[in-house]
């Protein structure tokens, strides 16, 4: 049994174009689902909001009876922690949601899901139904908001989600987490703070702030003696040359609102995009993009993954044939995360649910 999120993913679509993929469905020709927010009745919490999304689609649409019952039962097996403040910049709170199973005897694989929206909207609630095959695939899940354009410019993004994955790292015992097998996934711009927060070292500057509770921030800087390492980058279409939509025929608007107007905006551009940080020491990486993206070049992947292939880390860049920005049909969907379930299965070990690589 596969499940999949149908119109994966949308959030980062101008507002005019979102309503169409607002919402990640489980099954195609589907309008329900529910983005998790946070509530004050413990019926709504988010766990729950994905076993209702997933209970009130009709069988014949999607799966059996005993399958659902069988996703069901798995669902009420993880626990929720809802807005964990992981780092304060700036006077803003930034905080993520944890999802983990409630028994196990041995440390689980965590997938970070960070959301996109062109690095100037977007929400972490909105990506709860993305964490679904991860889920299946015995995954605890971080899902990770970050400050966006409006709060702070380029780079502050980037750092937050840098101190995220520190934080992961940090909590891991706290969590039963696994931190030979972390994973980092997010789509558009969320793709790219996903490569960025994964190819990253804190050699690069981006960490300096990051310390968690215990660190002793008076006589050495946690954020740069310690080296978070990911297990494998999941990118749905992120960018990987953010100069490049600063100027030229690819520029657009929410770049220049996320960069602003500052005295370096051009190399801050730069420092800000993963093509410029592929070595042989990155975690492997599939990229999967639309040939005719509208918003983000489908050439920007293709340039990255041959840098990859010549920096030799395993990556694969499986292409979408006539996609846009996001929005695939069911079977695209589908087909695109088989190929993901396949290229984690053969880069992170032990995964449950994971076809043979």
């Amino acid at each position: 049994m596969q499940f999949g999120v149908a119109g994966t993913p949308g959030s980062w679509l101008p507002r005019g174009e979102r309503r169409r993929y607002s919402l990640l469905f489980l099954c195609a020709g589907s309008r329900r689902g529910f983005c998790g927010r946070k509530h004050s009745k413990p019926f709504e919490d988010p766990v729950r909001k994905l076993l209702i999304a997933f209970l009130i689609l009709p069988a014949s649409m999607c799966l059996g009876q005993t399958d659902a019952a069988s996703f069901a039962a798995e669902l009420f097996r993880y626990r929720v922690e809802t807005n964990i403040v992981y780092e304060t910049a700036n006077n803003y709170q930034n905080k993520l949601d944890v999802y983990w199973p409630d028994e196990t005897s041995h440390p689980t694989p965590v997938v970070v899901v960070i959301h996109g929206g062109g690095w100037v909207e977007g929400t972490k609630e909105e990506r709860v139904l993305e964490m679904m095959p991860y889920l299946q695939m015995g995954f605890a899940a971080v899902n990770v908001e970050y400050r966006l354009g409006r709060v702070s410019l380029a780079p502050a993004a980037v750092e937050d989600c840098r101190c995220a994955l520190h934080w992961v790292f940090a909590n891991a015992k706290r969590y039963n987490f696994d931190p030979s097998r972390v994973v980092i996934q997010g789509g558009s711009a969320g793709g790219h703070l996903a490569l960025m927060t994964g190819m990253l070292t804190p050699a690069a500057g981006f960490d300096r702030e990051c310390r968690a509770e215990g660190d002793n921030y008076w006589s050495q800087n946690p954020g740069t003696s310690k080296d978070p390492r990911a297990a494998a980058i999941v990118n749905w279409f992120g960018i990987a040359d953010v100069l490049d939509e600063l100027h030229g025929p690819n520029a657009k608007g929410y770049a220049a609102v996320w960069v602003g107007d500052q005295a370096n905006a051009d190399e801050i551009a730069k420092r800000a995009s993963p093509i410029n940080y592929v070595t042989s020491d990155v975690p492997p990486i599939i990229t999967i993009h639309g040939d005719k993206d509208a918003l983000v070049p489908y050439e920007q992947s293709v340039k990255l993954h041959k840098a990859l292939d010549a920096a030799k880390v395993p990556n694969q860049l499986y292409t979408v044939p006539g996609a846009n920005h996001g929005g695939f049909t069911f079977e695209q969907n589908q087909k695109a995360w088989e190929a993901v379930r396949r290229f984690l299965a053969e880069h992170v070990s032990g995964l449950r649910g994971a076809p043979k690589p």
